[in-house]
C-alpha cells in the first residue's frame, strides 16, 4: 500500500567527481565519490533544486524507502514529499552523504587508491568550506546553474549559511534552522568529550580499526549518549522519561534501573552498529573548525557583505546548544547589510531535536516560504 504524501520507493546514486578538490587542511584528494538522492524533477528551467545538507548524524536519504520492508522512512520525510512543506511536485530535492560521511561517501573506511587499503587514520579533516566546495560539483554535475535554496539544520544550517557566503550568486534562499555562526566554548567541550571517548577505547587502535575487524562500539555508544543527552530539553526528558523505573521496585544493583538510562543505551547501541566512528570524529571537528569571522564575532556583517540569497532563519526556544540568541547574531549581521531575512523565534519543548520534529506552526513558516520561493500563492 502506497503511503500518502509520500516520495515512494527510492535508490541512492553515486557521482564520481573526477576534479582534485584541494581541502583546507592542505591536503588534495584527486577524486572522490558523493553518495546522493533525488525527489522531484527538475523543471525545464532548471530553477527549482533544493539542496538539504544534514546535521551531524544525518545522510543523503532524506525521504521515502529502500523497500516496503523498511522500518523506518528517511530522517526528513515528515518535510519533504508530495503536498508536504518542502513540496516535491514542485521542487527538485537533493539530498547528499558528505564527504568523509559512512554512508557511501568517500570517506575513512573507503579504499585509498594510493595504498589499496581503508584510508582509516589517514583520511583527512575535512571542513563545512569542503563539504560546500563538493556539493557545488555534484550541482554543477547535475546542470543546475543555481539553486532555488539550500536547506539545512544544525550542523546543516551552518552549510547552508555557508553557501551564500562561498558562492553567493548560486542560490537565491538560504533556509538555516537551529544554527548558530560558530561553536560556544561548552560546544567544542561537548564534542571533545565524545571524541577522547572514542579515542580512549582500546578498539580504536588510533583510527585503524577495519583492518582488525573490530570497532570501537564502547566509545561511540558513550559518545552517542552524550549527544542525545544536549539535543533534549530537560523539559522533554522529564516529561517523556521522568524518575519512571523498569521494575516495581529499585534493585540496588549496577543493572539499568530508570527508563532514561534504557533509553540512552537504545540509542547508543543503534548508532554504534550504524555509524564509523572515524567518521563521527571529524564531524565534531568539522563543527568545531567552523567560524567564518575567524573567531570575531564582530566581523560577521563583514563576512555577509557579499551575499545575495534571502534567508529564513529558524530557531527554537528550549535548543539550548544552539540558542535563539545565537540565531539572531546572525539575523543582526543579514540586516546590517540590508539582505532580506525573515526570522521565527518558535515555543518548542523538544530542545535541539525540535528541528526534525512534526510542529504544524513549525511546518506551516517552512511551507508558506518554500512557496513564496516559487511565486506560489
Amino acid at each position: 500500500m502506497k503511503e500518502k504524501n509520500s516520495v515512494g520507493i527510492v535508490k541512492p546514486q553515486i557521482f564520481v567527481c573526477k576534479n582534485p578538490l584541494q581541502l583546507d587542511s592542505g591536503v588534495m584528494l584527486n577524486e572522490y565519490e558523493l553518495t546522493y538522492e533525488t525527489y522531484g524533477k527538475l523543471n525545464t528551467k532548471r530553477d527549482n533544486a533544493v539542496l538539504v545538507c544534514h546535521a551531524l548524524s544525518g545522510n543523503h536519504h532524506l525521504a521515502g524507502r529502500y523497500s516496503n520492508q523498511d522500518k523506518h522512512p528517511g530522517w526528513w520525510d515528515s518535510l519533504i514529499g508530495p503536498n508536504k512543506p518542502l513540496d516535491t511536485n514542485k521542487f527538485f530535492v537533493i539530498g547528499v552523504n558528505n564527504l568523509g560521511g559512512s554512508h557511501g561517501s568517500t570517506g575513512p573506511k573507503s579504499i585509498n587508491p594510493k595504498t589499496k587499503k581503508a584510508w582509516g587514520s589517514k583520511f583527512p579533516i575535512v571542513t563545512i568550506q569542503d563539504w560546500v566546495n563538493s556539493q557545488n560539483e555534484l550541482i554543477k554535475f547535475l546542470g543546475i546553474s543555481q539553486l532555488a535554496g539550500v536547506l539545512g539544520g544544525s550542523l546543516g544550517g551552518m552549510q547552508a549559511m555557508q553557501w551564500s557566503i562561498q558562492y553567493p550568486d548560486k542560490l537565491k534562499h538560504s533556509i538555516v534552522i537551529a544554527a548558530a555562526p560558530n561553536l560556544t566554548a561548552q560546544n567544542i567541550a561537548f564534542n571533545q568529550v565524545a571524541r577522547q571517548a572514542i579515542v580512549t577505547d582500546s578498539d580504536f587502535n588510533k583510527g585503524d580499526y577495519y583492518k582488525s575487524g573490530v570497532t570501537p562500539r564502547a566509545g561511540l555508544r558513550i559518545a552517542r549518549m552524550l549527544g542525545h543527552i544536549t539535543y533534549l530539553s530537560d523539559d522533554v526528558m522529564g516529561a517523556k522519561f521522568g524518575r519512571r523505573i523498569k521494575n516495581s521496585n529499585y534493585q540496588y544493583n549496577l543493572d539499568t534501573e530508570f527508563e532514561i538510562e534504557s533509553y540512552l543505551n537504545y540509542q547508543g547501541d543503534k548508532f554504534a552498529n550504524e555509524f564509523d566512528a572515524n567518521t563521527y570524529i571529524r564531524m565534531t571537528k568539522a563543527l568545531d573548525y567552523y567560524d567564518p569571522t575567524k573567531g570575531n564575532k564582530k566581523k560577521l556583517s563583514t563576512v555577509f557583505k557579499g551575499i545575495q540569497s534571502k534567508f529564513l532563519i529558524i530557531s527554537f526556544t528550549s535548543d539550548w546548544r544552539f540558542s535563539p540568541k545565537r540565531s539572531r547574531e546572525i539575523v543582526k549581521a543579514l540586516l546590517d547589510n540590508n539582505i532580506n531575512v525573515s526570522y521565527a523565534e518558535l515555543t518548542a519543548s523538544s530542545g535541539h531535536d525540535a528541528f526534525l520534529m512534526s510542529d504544524e506552526k513549525y511546518h506551516n513558516i517552512l511551507r508558506s516560504y518554500f512557496q513564496r520561493m516559487l511565486g506560489a500563492k
